[in-house]
């Protein structure tokens, strides 16, 4: 498995697109797979954040995560976020989301990020829990109740 950046594999964008639009386009306002892709297309960075990571294998993408600005809004004093971590079907189950969030941790921190904020839905934080991420608060976000997380990356 290799970790590239989406700017260099553009191809991947609509496969994405559909993968958050199943996972997440119930609880995004007007969500579209279109949409996604729009969104997508603002996280092409090679050298900075917002940016994409894709895990590879071979030729065909089995997850993703996102380094992104401000990823809730009630929290404006909390600037480098993760999100978006995917893992295909047929990938699940082989510590890729763990090693997805790594790769994440490890570029921001080349990036000169300190610390990385993340929402899950897991109520005990489940996977990031368990790869040193603190618990912050539990909030209402959306509609959704979700777990704000946060981890010093330096």
């Amino acid at each position: 498995m290799e970790f590239k950046l989406l700017a260099h594999h553009k191809a991947f964008i609509p496969i994405i697109a559909k993968w958050y639009f199943d996972e997440w386009g119930s609880i995004v306002e007007e969500a579209s797979v279109e949409r996604f892709e729009q969104k997508l297309l603002d996280y092409l960075s090679d050298s900075s954040i917002p940016c994409v990571i894709v895990a590879l294998d071979g030729d065909t993408i089995a997850g993703v995560v996102l380094l992104k600005f401000h990823e809730m809004s009630i929290y404006t004093d909390k600037e480098h976020w993760i999100g978006g971590v995917y893992v295909d079907k047929p990938y699940r189950g082989n510590k890729l989301a763990s090693r997805l969030v790594k790769e994440a941790e490890r570029l921001a921190s080349i990036f000169g990020v300190t610390t990385l904020y993340l929402q899950t839905e897991h109520p005990e934080g489940g996977l990031y829990r368990k790869l040193g991420w603190q618990p912050l608060e539990n909030v209402n976000y959306r509609g959704v109740d979700v777990v704000v997380m946060s981890k010093t990356v330096v």
